[in-house]
């Protein structure tokens, strides 16, 4: 379940995406100098759906981690427990944002054809930078090093070889989820860098269509990657691809 919440959060991020291209693309062609009806919307969209994804990687690597120091703890491994955490970081997702709404925090940037938050010291940027990357990221970091630890000092004492196997196995999947969030820090990596150039002085004028191209690609490579490390989803495409019609 945790899998296909993230596959779902890619799919809605890459979704609000190509919209953000099609746009893009159709202002430019037409040499559109204005905002339509739901270019703010899709500004929203895009911090939630980011966060939605950022935070679907700290519940997988949470969820490994209460397998190996919890693997005993039947409810917290239970869809029940996994739907609720889904549940609340979805909420955390579409709420967070919403001042940035009413507050005209996203606005229309005429050279990038998108509305974005303007990148620049300010509190809204500052609180985006915490809720979107930095507290999502940082806690998957500390979960895998509490694992790691953990697994380490499981090896010194006299333990069911069982468990030990599990843990290690467990590791290991957790180590794919640490892959998949290098490449969310390399997709965020150049925005994060003009954000930083934004507290000191003027990004480039085209800031975000650099920022959106590379991090479209990139995202393209981490869907890549996350069906790579999901066999039963691997599974079911094949099987809808080799299934024939009955005679």
């Amino acid at each position: 379940m945790l899998t296909a919440n993230t596959c779902l959060a890619e799919l809605i991020m890459s979704t609000d995406a190509f919209c953000i291209a099609i746009y893009t693309l159709h202002n430019d062609l037409n040499q559109i100098k204005y905002a339509d009806f739901f270019c703010i919307f899709r500004g929203y969209l895009t911090y939630v759906s980011c966060a939605m994804l950022n935070y679907s990687f700290l519940l997988q690597a949470f969820y490994r981690y209460v397998l190996v120091v919890h693997s005993t703890s039947l409810f917290l491994q239970s869809i029940q427990f996994q739907l609720f955490f889904i549940c609340i970081t979805w909420m955390i997702s579409f709420v967070y944002p919403i001042g940035f709404l009413f507050n005209g925090n996203i606005i229309y940037n005429i050279d990038n054809q998108i509305c974005q938050i303007p990148l620049q010291l300010s509190f809204s940027m500052v609180f985006l930078t915490l809720c979107l990357y930095m507290v999502p990221v940082s806690l998957i970091i500390f979960i895998y090093l509490k694992l790691v630890r953990y697994v380490k000092e499981m090896r010194h004492r006299i333990i069911v070889v069982n468990t030990l196997s599990r843990a290690r196995r467990q590791l290991r999947i957790v180590r794919r989820t640490i892959i998949l969030v290098t490449i969310l820090i390399a997709i965020c990596f150049v925005y994060a860098i003009f954000i930083f150039i934004s507290f000191f002085t003027d990004p480039p004028k085209y800031h975000f269509r650099i920022a959106y191209v590379i991090g479209n690609l990139l995202t393209l490579l981490l869907m890549i990657v996350l069906f790579r490390f999901t066999k039963p989803i691997i599974i079911c495409i094949k099987e809808i691809i080799n299934r024939r019609p009955s005679t």
